[in-house]
């Protein structure tokens, strides 16, 4: 059973004070414990995938800008990784087993080739971190678990801007998809 950590979102846009769809403080507060989680399946030699939201200036008829203010625009400082993650990167991005994957919509498997990236390497369980809780990570856990892979959840490397939505995709991740909640 080959397994595969999931890294959704953790950029400046979504987790730094003055990011465009910031969700601040507890974001922030799970940068060690995501730095940890990633270097051991880095080190480990387990796959690592960044799944980055990538918006244009021209995204005038993509959903999300009805939802939300532009964020994570191409070639801004943005949509780099925030904090540790982005030396972490850094320094291990030539590394066979750590891929970048741009991903345009809320589900890190929605019209990219995560899936054939996963099977290719016989990894039947993903393990989530990054943000947000009850939106990309949701949305990229209910397409994993449709798609027959096992779920892991690491609940102190999952934030949102949401207090009362991040509990529920917690719970949901549980009860309703039979993810493992690491505390």
């Amino acid at each position: 059973m080959g397994k595969a950590l999931i890294n959704i979102d953790y950029t400046v846009d979504f987790i730094a004070d003055d990011g465009a769809l910031t969700c601040g403080k507890p974001g922030q507060v799970i940068e060690d414990e995501l730095v940890r989680v990633t270097k051991q399946f880095i080190d480990h030699g387990d796959f690592v995938v960044f799944a980055i939201d990538k918006h244009t200036e021209e995204d005038h008829y993509h959903p999300e800008t009805k939802l939300f203010p532009p964020h994570n625009i191409e070639g801004t400082k943005g949509r780099k990784l925030y904090g540790e993650l982005e030396t972490l990167y850094q320094a291990n991005k030539h590394k066979k087993n750590v891929y970048w994957m741009d991903k345009t919509r809320y589900s890190a498997f929605a019209g990219t080739d995560l899936e054939l990236k996963l099977r290719e390497r016989g990894i039947t369980e993903v393990h989530l971190v990054g943000c947000c809780t009850d939106i990309c990570v949701l949305h990229t856990a209910v397409d994993a678990y449709n798609k027959g892979f096992r779920l892991v959840v690491y609940r102190r490397a999952v934030a949102s801007f949401d207090a009362a939505g991040h509990e529920w995709a917690l719970r949901h991740f549980h009860h309703a998809l039979g993810a493992e909640i690491v505390e």
